[in-house]
C-alpha cells in the first residue's frame, strides 16, 4: 500500500493504491484548501510533490486546464484530480 510522507514533520499516511490524493489527505487529518469541494474547478487544492511524482496518475484534461488557467507550478498537482499509485512525499504552504 502506498505511503504519503510529508516534507514537514508529520506522521505518514498509508492509503489504498488508486486513492484520491485530496481524500487521502483529508482522511489523514490534514486540511486541504478547496472552495469547490473537489469538483476540479478552483485549483486551491494544489499540493507540491516533493518526490515520487512518477507514482501519481497522469494529468487528466481537467488538471491540464487548471494548470494552464490557474498558473499551477510544475512541481504541484491538483490533489482532487490525482490518484496515488505508489509512495510520494508532499508539502503545502498552509501546513
Amino acid at each position: 500500500m502506498p505511503v504519503i510522507s510529508f516534507k514537514k514533520n508529520r506522521a505518514p499516511v498509508i492509503v489504498e493504491k488508486g486513492a484520491n490524493l485530496m481524500d487521502a489527505l483529508l482522511k489523514g487529518g490534514l486540511p486541504v484548501a478547496s472552495s469547490c469541494s473537489g469538483d476540479g474547478v478552483c485549483a486551491k487544492c494544489r499540493i507540491q510533490i516533493v518526490s515520487g511524482a512518477e507514482n501519481l496518475s497522469p494529468e487528466n484534461e481537467t488538471e491540464k486546464f487548471l494548470r494552464e488557467t490557474k498558473k499551477v507550478a510544475p512541481d504541484s498537482r491538483i490533489s482532487c484530480q490525482v490518484e496515488v499509485l505508489g509512495d510520494i512525499t508532499v508539502d503545502a504552504t498552509y501546513w
